[in-house]
């Protein structure tokens, strides 16, 4: 039996309401709620980046389990906002944690899917015995232009999976990618903010690609909506993964667990992960959870997951972090964001 061993998740302590946000641009935060099903996002401190919410992640990953941390043979770290252009991030993760030197290690990229994929392949290296474990991160410090949409959506966050074949609390039962060359959303090399084209963002790219990739992988696995006890997309906004969940015959009942974007923003590399780890708050022994996620430019990778008795101890509480808040201003926001800094205004 191949699939996650342990898994961990870091949120920000930091947030900062919609409200907030639109009164400095003279926007209705009512409407903007209710297009986007935001109340407020996860914002990390100026001192916080993709790197060090992934290693809190991957500690928490790895409390708690017997293994012995020369025994990952892999740490791969997806994100979109690196805070290095030429340096991996993966190597000072697995650095901070301690699991010595001999692993593969690289960083990889696919927007908001980045830490999908790289989980995709640390399977594969266990399923064909090249490695015992695989560490995956995902996490992004997410940004966007002031008086932007995105500036609602765009937040913090990071989570961690543990691969191999012993004590494992989700099976991996299958998995099936979608992928094409679709211009939704992109950022430049030179460029600060992320960039995006509204007629793109829907229909051509996420509900195809996320449709497509759950209908498929349904398919060949012979296995109906009514088969699953939840199902879990990626999360761009509170209104997507609803839409594309009831239209592929889920039940709100199905979806709503994983729905933390209301609470957390997109924290793009880890928003699905982290709808996830909120289904595992809750999920039972037997439980099949269909899991699909997104990343602009375009792909989807789709997940079929049964909960197994190990869950029950590994099981950690992303409900009970997600409570410890404090609220900032706007202000607060942009020198965390490192948009403005002391004696710029």
């Amino acid at each position: 039996m191949i699939g996650i061993v342990s898994y961990g998740f870091y949120v920000p302590h930091y947030r900062i309401k919609v409200e907030e946000i639109a009164q400095m641009w003279g926007r209705d935060p009512q409407e903007i709620k209710k297009s986007l099903h935001i109340t407020e996002k996860a914002v990390a401190a100026a001192d916080e980046d993709a790197v060090t919410m992934a290693y809190q992640s991957a500690a928490m990953a790895l409390d708690g389990t017997s293994i012995n941390k020369e025994e990952i043979g892999c740490m791969f770290f997806g994100s979109e906002s690196f805070p290095y252009a030429v340096k991996p991030a993966a190597t000072i993760v697995a650095e901070w944690l301690g699991i010595g030197h001999h692993y593969l290690a690289y960083d990889t990229q696919f927007a908001c899917k980045a830490g999908t994929g790289a989980l995709i392949s640390a399977l594969a290296m266990v399923g064909a015995g090249k490695i015992t474990y695989g560490l995956v991160c995902a996490g992004d410090k997410g940004t966007a232009r002031p008086q932007d949409l995105l500036e609602y959506t765009a937040g913090s966050g990071a989570n961690a999976w543990l691969v191999g074949d012993k004590e494992v609390i989700l099976e991996v039962i299958a998995t099936y990618s979608f992928s094409s060359d679709t211009p939704d959303f992109w950022r430049g090399i030179k460029s600060d903010y992320p960039s995006y084209t509204g007629r793109f963002t829907g229909q051509p790219a996420y509900f195809h690609h996320v449709g497509t990739a759950a209908k498929n992988l349904m398919a060949k696995q012979a296995l109906t909506p009514n088969d699953f006890a939840y199902a879990v997309f990626h999360m761009p906004n509170g209104k997507f993964p609803l839409q594309v969940g009831l239209s592929l015959g889920f039940s709100e009942k199905q979806v709503t667990p994983s729905l933390v974007v209301n609470q957390l923003g997109n924290s793009y590399s880890a928003s699905s992960l982290m709808g996830l780890a909120a289904v595992l708050d809750e999920a039972k022994a037997g439980d099949k959870i269909l899991f699909v996620s997104y990343g602009s430019g375009a792909g989807s990778d789709a997940f079929i997951f049964q909960v197994t008795r190990h869950l029950k101890k590994q099981r950690k509480s992303l409900k009970k972090q997600i409570q410890q808040k404090k609220y900032i201003n706007y202000p607060t926001y942009l020198k965390y964001m490192d948009i403005i800094h002391e004696g710029s205004l």
